[in-house]
């Protein structure tokens, strides 16, 4: 199999087939050996019943799979990537706002470049929040752990690299951060963005916020360098406090009058603990959820 196309799916059935098509028409040009793998996210319109009809008409092309609950796009993305058996792997979204002709473009900068994984940058037509969010993960991760600071759900992934990232064992999967821990051979490429063909985007700034924590618990240790680190200056400030009051008190034999700045001192450092009481239990609960042996996933229904 030369090519795998991996499409999560959640509620997007006016644009299933349109996306099918484009895909089909697209790799044609450089191959016949292809498949197309739907995974839908328990989708609460019409979305199987066209992934229904999509295998009934293309048995050998269409390989559909359904979620028993909604486990959100990047699991969906992993349960397909471990059912493909292509050389590379095209992970593209169900919305059209990415066009399936530009995967024509990611396979171009591949074949050109020693590289085992290319993005199609775009994404002008997301919302305020969701450009936002990412921007400035992106960018935290960037400066904060030194990673690569870039990344889309539109890629093109070599087999050899894929093969290892779904080897791994995790309960909150996000895609790119498995892939950054495997490879730095990453090439970007600027493809069109369009406005979604119908719908809304599932991801509100609440779900934003949500994932940018989880990401930075899961796959981070800043959160960690935040309590070492600010717990160290507040101590070194606190002590220098400490020393400012005792001076004016014996040397200078000028009384402290602290009622407020107490009160402050405490709730201030209090929340500071409570912060970090929080952070070290969100560390714990991922670590029971690995000994459980929770699953990212749980299949209802597949058709291969």
């Amino acid at each position: 199999m030369k090519y795998s196309v991996v499409i999560p799916v959640y509620n997007s059935q006016d644009s299933l087939e349109e996306l099918y098509t484009r895909i089909i028409e697209t790799l044609k040009k450089v191959s016949d050996n292809l498949e197309v793998i739907f995974v839908d996210d328990f989708s609460s319109d019409h979305s199987w019943n066209i992934l229904l009809k999509l295998k009934n008409t293309y048995p050998k092309n269409v390989k559909i799979i359904r979620f028993a609950k909604n486990y959100g796009q990047h699991n969906a993305v992993l349960c397909g990537l471990k059912y493909s058996k292509g050389d590379r792997i095209i992970t593209i979204d169900d919305d059209l706002q990415q066009a399936p002709e530009d995967i024509l473009l990611l396979i171009n900068k591949m074949d050109n470049n020693n590289t085992d994984l290319v993005y199609g940058i775009g994404g002008k037509h997301h919302s305020l929040a969701r450009r936002i969010g990412s921007k400035l993960y992106k960018q935290g991760s960037k400066h904060i752990d030194g990673k690569y600071g870039e990344g889309s759900s539109f890629r093109l992934i070599e087999r050899s690299l894929l093969d290892k990232v779904i080897s791994k064992k995790q309960h909150f999967v996000f895609i790119e951060e498995l892939l950054f821990w495997h490879t730095e051979y990453i090439e970007l490429v600027k493809v069109s963005h369009h406005p979604r063909k119908s719908g809304k985007s599932g991801y509100s700034p609440l779900k934003i916020f949500k994932i940018v924590v989880n990401v930075s618990i899961n796959y981070s240790n800043w959160p960690l360098k935040f309590m070492i680190y600010g717990g160290a200056i507040l101590s070194l400030i606190s002590f220098l406090f400490g020393l400012y009051f005792i001076f004016k008190k014996v040397i200078l034999g000028v009384s402290v009058p602290g009622f407020t700045a107490l009160i402050v001192a405490i709730f201030f450092s209090t929340s500071i603990l409570l912060l970090c009481f929080g952070i070290v239990g969100k560390y714990l609960q991922n670590i029971y959820i690995v000994l459980n042996d929770k699953p990212a996933y749980s299949i209802k229904e597949a058709l291969l």
